[in-house]
């Protein structure tokens, strides 16, 4: 059994926003039915991100086959169909699935799902419990709704990219992305959240509701602790946060330190997270130096962060004194928050990460093993599903017009002929 066992989902969303979204659904047991395009004389059709590579799922011959592994990584556990919603029996045909879904998912630009009779007062309508989720770049208000939102552009607008990256007064400064969409994942999950809680409110009263989910609010309420402290301080001082490289803003030493260099002479990093007093006094003991948590300057972390310019040269030379392995051991041992600077190849080698089961095996209708990143979450009563990898373009299409609509043979052939799926 899983948590989300008997939900429906209609998911008319591409990429990653709300594909992220559906797949956590999917994960926790819900049935996510995918709504592709079909393929057309000058389209491949399907979700943009089947396309996205190299890097593509190598097929049991040896070869590339067509499944990009940007697609893999965000439509586990799904059913895929196909269906062209710009023919008038496409638009009636998920009208029809409406009816018998819990949840509708869609990222489209502004108005186009009415343009469709695909809208929320459309589908309410006729399922007047359905919960209906819009995923766009800007919201379905406000002056920018019309724009097309992509999640570098959001990072951008949205201040990510003013306080990502080194200090501008050091070599390397200037504006920085984060490595991966950011904004389009932390949309996906609040989508998540938000759909859950509306499910919720549709079994106590029977109505549904749109949800407006938007990449700039949510890059905007990402901000954190560095959004309330213009708006609790530097707003009122003048004072914007910028770019401070690896350290932070509000606490001291965290940040990446360089360590001594390895037997070839290559540099070697570590991180420092001290997130009290009493791991300073640890930090300091370990590193032989108790004085520095006695000095008034940086017994607190309040002073250490006003003296930052002061302590901040004084650990560089300390923590080049030794050894990568020496220190993470010795502050492990410690209890000193602390840790490695991993690559990729490094993380899914790492012990802990394979003990924690985060990536799973499964057999792809085109390959015998194909390893993906595993859901992270760990329910010891509904665990998560791991029966469906992601779906070819269209491969479940007769299976769920067979189990939603109970469509006849007949039926799907003349949908078929009108060029429908």
């Amino acid at each position: 059994m899983n948590a989300l066992d008997g939900i429906r989902i209609l998911d008319l969303s591409r990429v990653l926003a709300g594909p992220w979204c559906t797949q956590t659904l999917a994960d926790l047991g819900a049935d996510v039915v995918k709504v592709e395009r079909p393929p057309g004389p000058s389209h491949s059709g399907g979700d943009d991100t089947r396309g996205w590579g190299p890097p593509f799922l190598r097929g049991r011959d040896g070869t590339d086959t067509a499944e990009a592994a940007y697609y893999l990584g965000a439509n586990r556990n799904k059913r895929s169909i196909t269906c062209d919603i710009a023919k008038p029996e496409g638009q009636a045909l998920i009208r029809e699935l409406a009816r018998h879904a819990h949840v509708f998912v869609e990222n489209y630009k502004v108005g186009d799902m009415a343009r469709y009779g695909l809208d929320y007062a459309s589908l309410s309508a006729i399922n007047p419990g359905l919960v209906y989720c819009s995923i766009t770049g800007f919201g379905q208000t406000g002056p920018y709704k019309d724009r097309a939102g992509y999640d570098f552009a959001i990072q951008a607008m949205g201040g990510l990219m003013s306080v990502t990256g080194e200090r501008d007064d050091l070599p390397g400064g200037g504006p920085q992305k984060v490595g991966v969409a950011v904004a389009d994942l932390f949309t996906g999950l609040y989508a998540t959240v938000a759909i859950q809680a509306a499910l919720r409110h549709a079994e106590r009263t029977g109505q549904g509701q749109h949800i407006d989910m938007a990449l700039l609010d949510t890059q905007v309420a990402m901000l954190a602790n560095l959004g309330a402290n213009y708006l609790v301080r530097g707003k009122a001082d003048g004072k914007v946060p910028g770019r401070a490289g690896n350290a932070h803003a509000n606490i001291v030493p965290y940040q990446v330190f360089e360590v001594a260099p390895d037997a070839s002479g290559q540099a070697q990093h570590i991180i420092l997270a001290v997130g009290n007093d009493s791991q300073f006094v640890k930090f300091c003991e370990v590193a032989g130096h108790a004085d520095l948590a006695k000095d008034e300057r940086f017994s607190r972390n309040q002073n250490r962060v006003r003296n930052r310019a002061e302590l901040v040269p004084l650990l560089e030379t300390i923590l080049k004194k030794r050894s990568k392995a020496d220190w993470l051991a010795a502050l492990e041992a410690a209890k000193v928050p602390c840790g490695p600077i991993n690559n990729l190849a490094e993380v899914f080698a790492d012990e802990h990460v394979v003990s924690r089961d985060m990536v799973h095996r499964w057999t792809h209708p085109l390959a015998d093993a194909v390893d993906l990143v595993a859901s992270p979450m760990k329910l010891s009563a509904t665990p998560v599903r791991v029966d469906l990898p992601p779906p070819l373009l269209g491969q479940h299409t007769d299976e769920v017009l067979s189990d939603w609509l109970e469509a006849s043979e007949a039926r799907r052939a003349e949908l078929r002929r009108k060029g429908a799926i």
